[in-house]
C-alpha cells in the first residue's frame, strides 16, 4: 500500500525569504494564507524602534540590516523580500532601488522590497489614481503619498490612524480596515491601497473588491504576488485573495 503523506509547506514549488521587523506579527501568516501547500516562507528578523520617521530611519541604517539578510539568504531560497513598505519608501524611489542592490550584494537570492512590488502589483491591475489607506503617523502618510505619485499612482485621499507602536498596528481588526477602505473610496480613484506589513489586510480584500467593484492591493499581497514573480513561480497561491491574482491564475489553468 502508498502511504498516503499530509502537505508538510517544505517548499518543493518555491521557498520565500523574508527580512521582517522583530516586533511585527502579521506577514508571516498573512503570506502562509495566500501560499499554496508547497509554498514555504523563511524569516530574518531586525528590530524597528517605533512607526516614525526617526524609528523607521534608525532601524533601516542599523548593521542588523545586512545581518538579518545575510542570515536569510543562507537558506536555499527562490525569492527574498523586505518586508517593510514605509522602511523602503522612506525616502523615495532611489533609496528603495538602493536597498535591493545592497541586498543582492549581501546575499545571493534573487531580492525586492514591499515598496517595489506595490509599484509592479499596482501595475498589474491597471491602477492610476488611487486612495491609500494606512496606520500610520501623518509625516509618514505625507511620504508615502509623495512615493506612489511621483512613481505614477497620485494618492486622491489617504487615511492613517496614527500609530506608532508596532504592536498596536497589528491589533487593528479586519473590520476597521474595510470600513476605511469603503471610506476613501471614490469615482475618482481607480484602486485603494493598504500600506503596512503589520497592519492585517489580505483577508478582507475579496470582501472590498466586492462592496467597492476596484482591485485593492495590500502591502502584503504585492509582496508575496512579486516574490512568486521574482522567482518564477506560477500558480504558487491559494484562491481567494484578490484581482492581483486573477490573471495570473487563470493564465495558469489555460
Amino acid at each position: 500500500m502508498t502511504p498516503q503523506f499530509q502537505p508538510d509547506r517544505y517548499g518543493t514549488r518555491a521557498r520565500i525569504g523574508l527580512v521582517y521587523m522583530a516586533s511585527s506579527v502579521v506577514m508571516e501568516p498573512e503570506m502562509y494564507a495566500m501560499a499554496a501547500d508547497d509554498v514555504s516562507i523563511h524569516t530574518s528578523r531586525l528590530t524597528l524602534p517605533s512607526v516614525t520617521v526617526d524609528g523607521i530611519d534608525a532601524m533601516m541604517r542599523s548593521p542588523e540590516l545586512e545581518s538579518a539578510v545575510r542570515l536569510c539568504g543562507q537558506a536555499p531560497l527562490d525569492s527574498m523580500v523586505f518586508g517593510g513598505t514605509s522602511a523602503s519608501f522612506l525616502h523615495g524611489t532611489a533609496w528603495d532601488q538602493a536597498l535591493i542592490e545592497k541586498m543582492t550584494e549581501w546575499s545571493p537570492v534573487r531580492s525586492t522590497t514591499t515598496s517595489t512590488a506595490s509599484l509592479a502589483a499596482l501595475a498589474e491591475v491597471g491602477a492610476s489614481k488611487i486612495a491609500l489607506v494606512t496606520p500610520y503617523v501623518p509625516e509618514v502618510v505625507h511620504r508615502a503619498e509623495k512615493f506612489f505619485g511621483s512613481n505614477g499612482f497620485p494618492v486622491q485621499r489617504s487615511l492613517g490612524l496614527g500609530i506608532t507602536s508596532d504592536w498596536e498596528l497589528a491589533e487593528v481588526p479586519l473590520e476597521q480596515v474595510y470600513d476605511m477602505c469603503l471610506e476613501v473610496d471614490g469615482d475618482d480613484i481607480s484602486a485603494i491601497f493598504i500600506s503596512c506589513t503589520n497592519l492585517r489586510s489580505v483577508g478582507a480584500i475579496a470582501a472590498i473588491e466586492q462592496a467597492i467593484g476596484k482591485p485593492v492591493v495590500s502591502a502584503i499581497q504585492a509582496s508575496f504576488w512579486h516574490c512568486l514573480n521574482v522567482a518564477g513561480v506560477e500558480g504558487g497561491a491559494a484562491p481567494g485573495y484578490g484581482r492581483l491574482f486573477d490573471a495570473k491564475m487563470e493564465q495558469v489553468r489555460q
